[in-house]
């Protein structure tokens, strides 16, 4: 019998999978993640952890954890845990690839569509009594059929907005690694983000990416806060240089009520939901537990993270 410990309940069956195999499960208690010094108590005898991208999971703590045998973080990016910390300890660390793509995807599209056409400020000019008549020159939003979409980071997510985007006869651009960032913002009315965070991605999309930009364009991202300059968004949307902004994800999570960013205009922001949908949250639960069962029999996860010694 191993021990598992599972940092936030999870409302699937495929937890019950755990105990069925006879491995004592440990869930930690609470909506909100478990602080630091609550984590390194509990870690502490585990075999298996299974934990969720609020968990800051370094060298420090698996110290704490000296027999720890696997890692299954509950989502795609792994950018939470510290992948050469695990490695240098011979500890897989598994994700949750694929179940989630068109989920995040639909959303990422859902997003661009709103903010195009303005959306949540129509629906409050309802809610706040500030429509009176249709009016031909107001709430006024930008033509998605056929604009150009520059997707940074054309990975699973990224292509499956791509997908979505030829239903609107959208120009699509892709943006790799080795590819001109800027040249691409160049062309975009939309710009739709799905790289993962790592040390050269962060702030990407910084104050010279976004002044690259073509006047007016429309920034969405549902990959993580930190690959986007925040302070640089804010400064364009309230010099209008961006038409919009949409945001799934931000630096921290959540933002302080009262971050500049807030009162910057033309903004819709949403508690990073892109995975949200129940279909692909139970799958994403039975694909991390299958690899924590793999990890704790000394067997190849199912769904293995990418190795830190690879380009990510």
């Amino acid at each position: 019998m191993a021990r598992v410990l599972v940092t936030r309940r999870l409302p699937f069956a495929a937890l019950d999978r755990l105990a069925a195999e006879g491995h004592e499960v440990t869930v930690c208690d609470g909506e909100l993640p478990p602080d630091r010094a609550t984590l390194e108590r509990a870690i502490a005898g585990a075999d298996g952890l299974l934990c969720m991208l609020t968990e800051r999971v370094d060298a420090a703590l698996l110290d704490h954890a000296p027999q720890l045998r696997v890692v299954a973080n509950y989502a795609v990016g792994v950018d939470n845990i510290d992948l050469a910390a695990c490695a240098a300890r011979g500890i897989p660390v598994g994700n949750t690839p694929d179940v989630l793509t068109a989920a995040t995807a639909d959303l990422a599209f859902a997003l661009l569509l709103a903010a195009a056409r303005r959306l949540a400020e129509g629906e409050r000019a309802i809610r706040e009594g500030d429509w009176h008549t249709w009016v031909p020159d107001r709430w006024l939003g930008a033509d998605v059929h056929g604009a150009t979409l520059v997707i940074v980071g054309a990975g699973r997510i990224g292509e499956a907005v791509a997908r979505r985007a030829a239903g609107f006869d959208m120009r699509v651009l892709r943006v790799g690694r080795s590819d001109d960032l800027h040249a691409a913002l160049g062309q975009a009315d939309f710009v739709s983000v799905h790289t993962p965070l790592t040390p050269a991605t962060r702030h990407l999309i910084d104050a010279a990416a976004l002044a690259a930009c073509r006047p007016g364009a429309i920034l969405v991202n549902t990959a993580r806060g930190g690959v986007v300059d925040q302070v640089a968004v804010a400064a364009a949307l309230r010099s209008g240089h961006l038409a919009a902004a949409a945001l799934d994800v931000m630096d921290p999570e959540p933002l302080p009520p009262d971050d500049p960013l807030l009162d910057a205009p033309n903004l819709l922001v949403v508690p990073h939901i892109g995975s949200a949908t129940r279909g692909a949250r139970e799958q994403m639960a039975e694909l991390a537990v299958a690899n924590v069962l793999a990890g704790i029999a000394g067997e190849p996860l199912p769904h293995p993270a990418p190795s830190p010694t690879l380009p990510d």
